[in-house]
């Protein structure tokens, strides 16, 4: 499997992502779905507290990596849902270096929502990964 880096400006390297990623010759395609700060048995944590969502939530979604076989490195696109825009923003760099030190430099999209599943929640975390 081969993944290019496609990155026609630099200003997104201060996010460690990328403009796309181009895959060939990938063997297994993993969708997942939105990862949030929520405990095993489904009960939300972390009320109030965007940074501590967001390292559950990317623990949450590494293990649905590793049960599939796969690494963060093999994330090529991320999607990040939160319903504070300026609280992600404002705490950037603590967040980046979550998935950076992890391997994963992928292609990512930030949407802000009015709210996700649960009330409490502020952030939620789509990926695809290739292997």
């Amino acid at each position: 499997m081969q993944k290019r880096e496609i990155n026609p400006t630099d200003w997104l390297e201060g996010f460690n992502i990328n403009h796309g990623i181009e895959v060939t010759g990938a063997k297994r395609v993993l969708y997942l779905s939105g990862q949030t700060s929520n405990a095993a048995d489904g009960a939300p944590l972390h009320a109030g507290d965007l940074v501590a969502q967001f390292k559950l939530a990317w623990s949450n979604l590494e293990d649905a990596l590793a049960a599939a076989d796969m690494a963060p490195s093999d994330v090529v696109r991320l999607n990040i849902y939160t319903t504070d825009v300026d609280a992600f923003m404002a705490a950037v760099d603590e967040l980046v270096p979550i998935y950076a030190e992890e391997g994963c430099k992928p292609a990512c999209t930030l949407l802000g929502v009015d709210r996700l599943f649960e009330p409490e929640l502020m952030i939620e975390l789509e990926a695809t990964a290739v292997a």
